[in-house]
Order: C-alpha cells, then sequence, then structure tokens
C-alpha cells in the first residue's frame, strides 16, 4: 500500500502547483539510510516520505497506534512498525537495525512525539542504531503546514531541507561505540537545529511573496 499510496499523492502534489519544495536532496545518498526530521504533526511523516519518492521509507511509530486489528495491518501495509517509547526493549533498536542491514532506509522523528521545534531534545535511540548499523543519519527539517487537510488546499507549500550526512563508518577505528554514539548526537542536534532555522527563514520568505 505504500508504494502506491505515495505514487498517488506524489503525483497529485507535482501536478497541482508542486507544492513540495526539497532543498540539498542530493545529500542523501543511495539506500539504506536513517532519515530523522523535525516533528510538530503527521504533514512532514507525508513529506518526508513523499520527498524522497521512490525509495521506500520504513517508520518508527508508537505502539498505541497498532491497539487494533485494523490499525495494526494498516501502518504495517505504510512501513510502519511499532515502538515502545515508555519502556523501549531490544527490539526498539533491533528492528530498525535488522531493516538498514538488509538495505532498506528508516525514518525516525527523534523527539519522539508530535511537539513543536525544540521542545523536545533529540532521543539517543537515532544514534544508537546508526552506530549498531553502521549506517548514516540524513538529517532534515521541515516548514509548512501543520494539518493534513492543508495540504490538498494546495495554497501552502511544504519545504524541507536535507544537511550533510552523519556516517558512523567514517570514525576512528579506535573511537568506543559509546563515544560515536555521543558524537552522532552532538552532530545531529547541531544540524537539525541549524536546518530548522534555515528552512523557516527559506518558507518565511517564499510565503511573503
Amino acid at each position: 500500500m505504500y508504494k502506491f499510496a505515495s505514487s498517488v499523492l506524489y503525483s497529485v502534489l507535482q501536478k497541482f502547483g508542486k507544492q513540495l519544495v526539497i532543498i540539498n536532496k542530493e545529500k542523501v545518498p543511495e539506500q539504506p539510510y536513517i532519515v530523522t526530521c523535525t516533528h510538530s504533526g503527521y504533514v512532514e511523516v507525508i513529506m518526508l516520505a513523499l520527498s524522497l519518492y521512490p525509495t521506500e521509507i520504513h517508520y518508527m511509530a508508537k505502539k498505541e497506534l497498532f491497539s487494533k486489528d485494523w490499525s495494526d495491518k494498516f501502518f504495517h501495509s505504510l512501513n510502519a512498525f511499532p515502538v515502545d517509547r515508555e519502556k523501549p526493549g531490544p527490539s526498539t533498536l533491533k528492528t530498525p537495525v535488522k531493516l538498514l542491514n538488509q538495505g532498506k532506509s528508516v525514518g525516525i522523528f527523534p523527539s519522539g512525539h508530535r511537539a513543536e521545534a525544540g521542545e523536545a531534545p533529540l532521543k539517543r535511540g537515532a544514534a544508537t542504531i546508526a552506530v549498531l548499523s553502521n549506517k548514516p543519519i540524513i538529517p532534515a527539517a521541515f516548514e509548512g503546514p501543520k494539518k493534513v487537510k492543508s495540504i490538498f488546499t494546495f495554497r501552502h507549500k511544504s519545504f524541507i531541507k536535507y544537511g550533510d550526512p552523519i556516517n558512523p563508518s567514517e570514525f576512528p577505528s579506535d573511537m568506543k561505540k559509546s563515544e560515536k554514539i555521543a558524537k552522532v548526537m552532538e552532530l545531529l542536534e547541531e544540524r537539525t537545529n541549524t536546518l530548522q532555522k534555515e528552512v523557516t527563514y527559506i518558507a518565511n520568505k517564499a510565503n511573503k511573496k
């Protein structure tokens, strides 16, 4: 279902005014990778996926979304997999690492919940997954509509800007795992904050025209 839904939405948004502006997509490498993004609503989940089309992204999502049989099937069909944010266990890391080792890409919103940018610190999980899988993290920031229905009014553009990859495989071989995780977290926090400021400025400037 992911492939069908993303293809339809991508075609619609491209046809009606190119509602998605993607900046620095050339920084995104070939699969597999981890992509992170600022998170204030559900719009950026959709737009992040469309910005990387036709690559399929496997999203970490809170386990509550999978509580019913129909919702479990629905979200799994959209390449989402559940995580327990309150009591994260080994599977929280095992599933995304396995996906990455299978050549698939994983999407993580490090704030862990829908919050205004900057309210929640970046979580350790994304950095740990990057180090365990030895795959790069591609930081991204979003600016645009807050409600999904706003996408289809075709009045407001969405902006996504990508930053330089953070690749643990390029760290010194004598670095300890804990040191690598700490370094990834530091770089991710720094680059994400910078990207958010930059993409917000770009969006505000574009909307004033």
